[in-house]
C-alpha cells in the first residue's frame, strides 16, 4: 500500500514544480507589460530631468575614477567570459567575478532602486515574485490539499540573480556615458576644430598642439605676431609632458560631465527603444535563469561597444 502513496506523492510533487515555473512565467510577463511605462516615466523628457538630478554632488568625483577603472573592468569581464567556458577553471571564474565594476554612482542606485520598486515591484503585496508563485500555488492547493512547498525557497534564490543582473545594468551606465562623451567630442572636433575626433583623446591631442603652438609663438625671437605666423604654418610638435597633461584634463572634465549626460543620453534612449530593450533582455534573462535554477546571466554588451570606440580613438590619435 506504501507504492500508490508514494507515487500520489511523486506526481504533487512534480504538480508543484510545474506550478511554482507557472508563478515565474506570470510575474515576469507583467514585469515586461510595465517596461514601455516605466521607461516612459523615467527616462523620457521631463522625467529624466529628475532621475538623473541625484548625479549633482559625489557622483562628479566618482565619475572620473570609474572612466580610468571600466577599460580594466572590460578587460576583466572578457577574461572571465572566455575562463567560464572551462569547468576546471571554475575557481578563478569565481574569482574574477568579484572584480568590483567601480564606484556606484548615486544615479545608478537610484535607478537600481526604480527598477526594484517600480518595474519588479519587489516587496510590494499582491505584485511580487513569491506572490505570484503563492497565487498559482493556491489552486493547486484547493484541489489536493496543502504541500510543504517551500514559497520563501523562490524568493531567496533570485535574490542573488537580480542583485547581478542590476549589477550588470548600472555597469551599462558608465558604458552610456561613454559613448555619450565619445559622440560629443565627434560633434565638438568638427565643428570647432573641423577635425575629426572620435573620442577625449583625440580632443586632448588637438588642445595640446594649440597650446604648444601659444607657448612657442609667445617665446619667439621675433616677437609673438610673427611667431604666431611661422608656428601656424610649421607647428611645434607638444611635449609629451604637454600632451599627457592635457589628455588627462580633457577626460577628467568630459568623466566629470558625464555625470550628467543622462539629461541628454536616457531621452535619446527612450526615444530609440534602447532602454526599452535593455530592460526588456534583462527581464529575460532572469526569467530563464530561476526557470533553470542556473546562475545570472544577463552580461550587457554596452561596456564592449564603448571600449572599442574608446581603441578607435587610440587608433586615431597614434597611440595603438
Amino acid at each position: 500500500m506504501q507504492f500508490p502513496n508514494s507515487e500520489a506523492e511523486a506526481r504533487l510533487q512534480q504538480d508543484i514544480q510545474q506550478t511554482v515555473l507557472t508563478g515565474i512565467r506570470n510575474y515576469f510577463r507583467q514585469c515586461q507589460q510595465r517596461v514601455p511605462d516605466f521607461v516612459a516615466s523615467h527616462f523620457s523628457y521631463p522625467a529624466a530631468l529628475k532621475t538623473n538630478r541625484v548625479a549633482f554632488g559625489m557622483d562628479i568625483l566618482r565619475a572620473p575614477v570609474n572612466l580610468f577603472w571600466a577599460p580594466l573592468y572590460a578587460l576583466v569581464s572578457l577574461v572571465r567570459f572566455f575562463v567560464g567556458r572551462s569547468s576546471r577553471l571554475s575557481g578563478l571564474h569565481r574569482l574574477l567575478g568579484r572584480f568590483p565594476a567601480g564606484f556606484t554612482t548615486q544615479v545608478q542606485s537610484h535607478i537600481s532602486d526604480l527598477v526594484l520598486r517600480d518595474l519588479l515591484r519587489h516587496d510590494q503585496a499582491n505584485e511580487s515574485l513569491s506572490w505570484h508563485i503563492a497565487e498559482a500555488l493556491r489552486e493547486l492547493y484547493q484541489q489536493q490539499g496543502p504541500s510543504n512547498a517551500d514559497i520563501s525557497q523562490f524568493h531567496r534564490q533570485a535574490e542573488p540573480i537580480i542583485e547581478d543582473a542590476l549589477a550588470q545594468y548600472r555597469v551599462t551606465r558608465t558604458a552610456s556615458a561613454d559613448i555619450t562623451n565619445t559622440l560629443s567630442c565627434t560633434v565638438l572636433g568638427a565643428f570647432a576644430f573641423q577635425k575629426f575626433t572620435p573620442g577625449g583623446i583625440g580632443i586632448g591631442l588637438m588642445l595640446a598642439s594649440i597650446i604648444s603652438t601659444q607657448l612657442a609663438s609667445r617665446d619667439f625671437f621675433l616677437g609673438e605676431t610673427l611667431g604666431s605666423a611661422y608656428y601656424n604654418a610649421f607647428p611645434p610638435s607638444p611635449s609629451i609632458g604637454v600632451t599627457l597633461a592635457t589628455i588627462a584634463g580633457v577626460l577628467a572634465l568630459l568623466s566629470a560631465g558625464a555625470a550628467l549626460s543622462g539629461v541628454i543620453s536616457d531621452p535619446v534612449q527612450a526615444a530609440t527603444g534602447l532602454h526599452r530593450y535593455r530592460l526588456t533582455k534583462m527581464l529575460k534573462h532572469m526569467e530563464q535563469d530561476l526557470l533553470q535554477q542556473s546562475s545570472s546571466s544577463f552580461r550587457p554588451k554596452d561596456q564592449y561597444i564603448a571600449r572599442i570606440m574608446e581603441c578607435f580613438d587610440l587608433l586615431r590619435a597614434g597611440m595603438l
